[in-house]
């Protein structure tokens, strides 16, 4: 899994560099096709049955499956952008979020504060599972990331989820504390973990389009995912190029690249 997870994060890569004021979510899905193709990889979310796209950008209130098309961003938006790679019959799935430069400076504060809560609880989810005993251990650290940093909304309603030969497997992997201990974390578990955090409610509709998601107050959302495989040795984030080496420093993990 090692490969379309990397062409996953050259993917990220190159929308990341292309956010800016102007550009239209269409634009930047394409730019995320082409780079998974010339990797010698196929867009997994173009296999999700009625969906077409390879990426899903979601803006301000919209907490994911936003579908790219003419939108234009705006400088201050907050964007997130969810990608994956399938390559040789194997997944990768990750997801970044992003303020646009400019704009209103205490709007775009408040956002780049939430994108930033949603990022260090990721983080700590991957570093808690380095040590965990049980699965649902990384949903308490996630939760706990996301507390000491102020009032937020965990998103419930979607999860974190396994991955391997579909891109969507068992376990779910929760953001927030769940009863009892969940599935051995061992040797060949690959889980993608994505918290999902609001600046208000956690409750939220879907459009007319059937797809996006967004707060039902209206409140920005942030999303942030890893693919992550634990193996013998440690574990190793599939979905970053350093294996996930720079965000794992801080919280005293060094991860173990695949063998």
């Amino acid at each position: 899994m090692v490969r379309p997870g990397l062409l996953t994060a050259q993917a990220l890569d190159a929308v990341r560099a292309a956010v800016r004021p102007g550009a239209t979510t269409g634009e930047l899905d394409a730019i995320a096709e082409r780079t998974i193709r010339d990797g010698g990889g196929v867009p997994n979310f173009q296999l999700v049955p009625g969906y077409r796209h390879t990426l899903c950008v979601s803006v301000n209130d919209e907490i994911v499956h936003g579908i790219p098309g003419d939108r234009v961003l705006q400088a201050g938006d907050i964007v997130s952008v969810d990608a994956g790679a399938e390559v040789d019959g194997w997944n990768g799935d990750s997801a970044f979020t992003v303020v646009v430069p400019g704009g209103d400076a205490a709007t775009s504060a408040a956002r780049q504060a939430l994108c930033d809560t949603t990022e260090r609880s990721l983080w700590y989810g991957i570093a808690a599972l380095a040590h965990a005993k049980a699965l649902h251990e990384v949903g308490a650290a996630v939760e706990d990331a996301i507390d000491e940093t102020g009032e937020w909304g965990i998103v419930e309603d979607f999860t974190g989820h396994g991955i391997g030969r579909s891109m969507h497997e068992e376990p779910p992997v929760f953001n927030y504390r769940v009863r009892g201990a969940g599935p051995a974390v061992q040797a060949g578990l690959a889980v993608a973990i994505e918290p999902m955090v609001t600046a208000g409610t956690i409750d939220s509709s879907t459009d007319a389009d059937g797809w996006t998601v967004r707060t039902l107050d209206g409140s920005d959302a942030a999303h942030w995912e890893h693919s992550v495989a634990v193996h013998a040795d440690g574990i190793w984030v599939l979905t970053a190029a350093d294996g996930g080496a720079a965000g794992l420093a801080p919280l005293g993990v060094t991860p173990v690249p695949v063998p």
